[in-house]
């Protein structure tokens, strides 16, 4: 009698091992649950980019204002009709070498 309740004993502690470590157990269980909800945050995030780019993707083939927006602030562009004035913060020069006098 005492063999077969040590023998059940065995049995009931390599089960329970199984259960929460083993392949399949609590801690797997944990571990997936985690990697899951990362998933979601960066699927969430690439869903947010794709919808951004989708809108720039409109706008570009609706009209010009925003192509003619990017080829003003990217490439410097003017209309033929426009002058282009640059304003420049004179504190910001960098002052040229001193020139040895003679």
């Amino acid at each position: 009698m005492r063999w077969i309740l040590l023998i059940l004993l065995v049995l009931l502690g390599g089960l329970q091992y199984r259960l929460w470590w083993g392949e399949g157990g609590r801690l797997e269980l944990l571990r997936l649950r985690q990697q899951a909800q990362d998933s979601q945050r960066e699927n969430a995030i690439l869903r947010e980019r794709n919808e951004e780019l989708a809108r720039q993707v409109m706008d570009l083939k609706a009209g010009n204002t925003v192509l003619e927006q990017r080829a003003r602030e990217e490439l410097g562009l003017t209309r033929e009709d426009e002058v282009y004035y640059q304003f420049v913060d004179p504190a910001k020069l960098v002052p040229k070498a001193a020139e040895p006098q003679l």
